[in-house]
């Protein structure tokens, strides 16, 4: 492939990355990752409310890694509340997985950040055979999206898109975020949750994880070969190469 053409692939999978870098950053400074529902069960049990009349006792929230609002209903009118999850709510979420979700996401940034970088010097600079080379953004991408790499030396042990994504689908469904988020600091009143539904940005953290298949196939199209996969021709040398000695 021509080397103009090799630039404009390669250009093509830094701008990808970089709007996958930013992404990523509003998407965790934004309070879009989970939409749910709540039912205020002691109010609507207190006045054993019908299926029309569940809708003043329902209410709402939407919230991200740091901060949240929403809206609390239990018969009395909508109370509307905001709450951050450093320091208020340390005592009731578990920890330990949310600041993973948040180390892992700022993880992800930084690898995406490098692997812009990346392929921004191979397309306008003279790249090393190793690091910098498309072995390089290879093994940027392989990491990013965890792909276990059969038949080389080289495993990623994790995937950090995959990885936020699992550790904060864990933290919503399996530890009831939600619930506990409606019933902080709610002494007589107990909250259910309805429905729960994914906001924008774990989304956009979905599309980020997909953008590292994409560039691994980028760098395949500007005509190198996976590091896993041997070319016969160099099977063949080596063949040649151990005849003679």
């Amino acid at each position: 492939m021509p080397s103009q053409q090799k630039k404009i692939i390669f250009c093509m999978a830094g701008v990808l990355s970089f709007a996958c870098a930013l992404g990523v950053v509003t998407a965790l400074g934004t309070p879009l990752w989970i939409k749910a529902t709540v039912l205020c069960k002691t109010g609507a049990l207190l006045v054993n409310a019908s299926r029309q009349e569940l809708d003043k006792f329902m209410g709402e929230m939407q919230y991200g890694l740091f901060h949240g609002e929403g809206v609390r209903q239990c018969g009395l009118g909508a109370r509307p509340f905001r709450f951050s999850f450093f320091p208020d709510l340390l005592k009731v979420i578990p920890v330990s997985i949310h600041v993973n979700v948040i180390l892992f996401s700022a993880i992800f940034i930084v690898l995406t950040m490098v692997g812009a970088a990346f392929f921004m010097y191979n397309a306008f600079g003279k790249p090393f055979e190793t690091l910098h080379g498309p072995l390089g953004l290879y093994l940027l991408s392989f990491i990013s999206v965890a792909l276990w790499l059969p038949a080389t030396r080289y495993q990623a042990q994790g995937s950090c898109g995959c990885l936020v994504m699992i550790l904060f689908a864990s933290e919503v469904k399996i530890h009831h975020l939600s619930e506990k988020i409606a019933n902080y600091k709610e002494g007589t009143y107990v909250y259910k949750t309805q429905s729960e539904k994914y906001a924008i940005s774990i989304w956009v953290i979905f599309i980020c994880f997909f953008v590292h298949f994409l560039n691994v196939l980028l760098i395949r199209l500007a005509g190198f070969q996976f590091p896993f996969a041997k070319s016969k021709d160099s099977e063949t040398t080596n063949v040649a190469a151990d005849l003679m000695y």
